[in-house]
C-alpha cells in the first residue's frame, strides 16, 4: 500500500561497537572520492490508450529518473578476484557520467519537468533523492525533514469530507492538490500526526498514532485530484482483496488497517514500518547483502509474489523502493583493507530479513486492462520494452533484477535507452532465441535489422555508449559460480532473466529451487 518511505536513518544501535569476524580484504578506491549518487526530480506526463473495448483512458506515465552518474552498473564494473562469500562495493572510479545521456532522454519525452543534476562538488551529506516509480502509482521518493512546519493545525471533521471542500475550515490543500502536514492534526477524528515520512506524484505518507489504541501508524495521503481518488481506490480493492485472502499476513504483503475519506483526501492507514531496503542499501554505502540474507529476502519475495499470483494479481512494479524493512536494526561489522591505506570501513549488517512487500498501485488483475508499459525501468523485461504483451513473468523478470542487486549493491541495468538497454540485455543474458527476436522484429522493426538480429549500434550512437555496451559483463562474470552456494544463485537468477517470458521460471516454480533449501551460514 504504502510506496517507498524513509525513516530517519538508522533508529537502533545495539551493537554498533561490537567487532566482527574478519573478511577478506577489499581493494581501496582509486582516483578521485566515491561521491554518493546524484538527485533528481520526478517527472510526468500524461496520455491516453485505448483499451480492447474502445474505452478512452487517461494514463499518467512517471518518466525513468536517470542512474546515479557516479556508480557503475556491476555489468559494466570488473572488481577482480573478490572473495566468493563476500562482494564488496564497486570502488573503482566511473567511466563516464551518464547525466548527458539522461538529460538527452528526458528532452525527448513529453514531461515538462526537467531533471536538475546537481555539479559534482566534494562530497557532501546528501540531499534525498527520488527514483522514478512506475505507471499509475503512488511513489513517495524520499526521505523528508522530520520537522514539520511550525503553522497553525486545524480542526478535523468528524466524518468523511465529501467533493465539495469550499465550505466550512481553511483549504487544507496547496495548489497542486497535496495534502499540507501540520504538527498534531488530527486525521479522521482519530489520527494525529508526527512526522511527515515522505511525498511522491500521487500523494505524501506520514506517520501518526492512533489515539484509540495508542499505535503508531503509516497513512497514505492521496492529493485531491479526481485521478489519483480514482486510482487510489483501485489501490484500496486490491489490498482488501490480500488481506481476505491472508488475514495472518503468511505471505508479507502490507497489510491495510483502514482506508477513508478526510477533506477529499483517500487516505489509507497500514503498520508502520522500517525504511525501505534501497535506503538501506545506501545508508550502507551501496555494500551488498551478506548471502544469507539474500537467501532470506529470496524466499520471503518468491512466497509473496506466488501469493500474488494466485490470485490473478500481477505486481508490475517490483523493485528495491518496494520492499521495506520490518525493523532497522543493525550491527556494525569491520571491513579490513578496505578504507584509505588498507584501513577498515564499518559495514552495517542488518539483525532481522524480515520484510514486507509494498505499494499495489499498479497492480493489475490478470483478466482486466493491461496498460502498454509499466515497471520501473532498471526492472522492466524485455517484453514490455518490445511491445509484446506482459503477464506473470514480467514480476519474475524483475524479482531476477533485484537479486542480482542484492548481491553486488547496485541496479544491474543502468541505462534510459530502450535499444542500449536491450543491447546490455543480451549482453548479460546472451543472445535472444529467434522466436522471441522475430516476434520483437514484428512488434519493434526499429530495434531489428536482416529480420531479427538487434540492431545495435545505431550509426548515430555515441562512442561511450558502444563501449559501455561492449564493456557490459555476462551474469557468469557478475555471479561466478566458484563455489555451490553461487552455482545454484546463479542458475536461480538466469532462470528468472530468461528472454522469452514463455521459457522463464515461474514464481512458484522459483520457490522448490534447490537454492533455497541449501543451508548458507552466516559469513559477516
Amino acid at each position: 500500500m504504502l510506496p517507498q518511505y524513509s525513516r530517519q536513518s538508522f533508529n537502533h544501535h545495539p551493537q554498533a561497537n561490537q567487532p566482527g569476524p574478519s573478511v577478506l580484504p577489499t581493494p581501496p578506491a582509486q582516483g578521485r572520492k566515491r561521491k554518493r549518487p546524484q538527485q533528481y526530480t520526478i517527472s510526468y506526463s500524461e496520455v491516453q490508450e485505448v483499451d480492447e473495448n474502445g474505452k478512452l483512458r487517461d494514463v499518467i506515465v512517471i518518466e525513468d529518473t536517470p542512474p546515479p552518474p557516479t556508480t557503475i552498473s556491476p555489468a559494466t564494473t570488473h572488481n577482480g578476484a573478490y572473495s566468493l562469500s563476500y562482494q564488496p562495493p564497486i570502488l573503482s572510479a566511473p567511466v563516464r557520467t551518464r547525466a548527458r545521456a539522461a538529460a538527452e532522454a528526458q528532452a525527448l519525452s513529453a514531461s515538462s519537468s526537467q531533471v536538475v543534476a546537481p555539479a559534482l562538488k566534494k562530497r557532501k551529506r546528501e540531499v534525498d533523492e527520488v527514483r522514478a516509480p512506475a505507471l499509475k502509482k503512488s511513489a513517495v521518493g524520499s526521505q523528508q525533514s522530520n520537522a514539520l512546519p511550525q503553522t497553525a493545525s486545524w480542526s478535523s471533521r468528524s466524518a468523511a469530507a465529501t467533493d465539495d471542500t469550499s465550505k466550512g475550515p481553511p483549504s487544507c490543500d496547496d495548489k497542486e492538490g497535496h495534502y499540507i502536514i501540520v504538527p498534531d492534526d488530527m486525521i479522521y477524528n482519530r489520527y494525529r500526526t508526527v512526522r511527515l515520512l515522505g511525498q511522491g506524484t500521487f500523494g505524501k505518507v506520514v506517520e501518526a498514532v492512533d489515539i484509540k489504541t495508542n499505535a503508531r501508524v503509516a497513512i497514505k495521503i492521496i492529493r485531491a485530484v479526481p485521478k489519483y481518488r480514482d486510482a487510489s481506490k483501485i489501490e484500496v480493492r486490491v489490498l482488501q482483496k490480500l488481506k481476505e485472502k491472508d488475514p495472518s499476513n503468511r505471505h508479507k504483503c502490507i497489510h491495510l488497517v483502514q482506508w477513508f475519506d478526510h477533506r477529499n483526501h483517500i487516505c489509507l492507514v497500514s503498520e508502520l514500518l522500517g525504511m525501505c531496503i534501497y535506503d538501506f542499501l545506501k545508508e550502507n554505502d551501496f555494500s551488498p547483502f551478506p548471502r544469507h540474507h539474500i537467501q532470506a529476502f529470496a524466499k520471503q519475495l518468491l512466497g509473496s509474489v506466488a501469493f500474488l499470483h494466485d490470485l490473478k494479481l500481477i505486481h508490475t512494479d517490483l523493485k528495491p523502493e518496494n520492499i521495506l524493512l520490518v525493523a532497522n536494526d543493525f550491527k556494525v561489522v569491520p571491513i579490513t583493507g578496505h578504507g584509505k591505506r588498507g584501513g577498515t570501513k564499518q559495514k552495517k549488517i542488518l539483525n532481522s530479513t524480515d520484510i514486507r512487500l509494498i505499494d499495489f498501485g499498479s497492480a493489475t488483475f490478470e483478466a482486466e486492462y493491461h496498460s502498454t508499459v509499466v515497471s520501473t525501468r532498471h526492472y522492466r523485461a524485455p517484453e514490455i520494452i518490445l511491445g509484446l504483451g506482459w503477464s506473470f513473468p514480467c514480476d519474475a523478470y524483475s524479482l531476477g533484477c533485484i537479486l542480482v542487486e542484492f548481491y553486488t549493491g547496485i541496479a544491474l541495468f543502468q541505462t534510459h535507452d530502450n535499444l542500449e538497454h536491450l543491447a546490455m540485455m543480451e549482453m548479460v543474458m546472451g543472445k535472444m532465441p529467434d522466436k522471441f527476436a522475430r516476434a520483437g522484429a514484428r512488434s519493434k522493426p526499429e530495434f531489428f535489422k536482416e529480420g531479427h538480429r538487434l540492431d545495435w549500434p545505431k550509426p548515430k550512437t555515441a562512442k561511450q555508449n558502444k563501449k559501455d555496451v561492449r564493456s557490459t559483463r555476462a551474469l557468469s562474470d557478475i555471479i561466478q559460480p566458484s563455489d555451490n552456494v553461487n552455482r545454484l544463485f546463479l542458475d536461480l537468477v538466469q532462470r528468472l532473466l530468461a528472454f522469452d517470458p514463455a521459457s522463464r521460471i515461474s514464481v512458484k516454480e522459483a520457490l522448490a529451487h534447490p537454492y533455497l533449501a541449501i543451508n548458507i551460514p552466516p559469513e559477516l
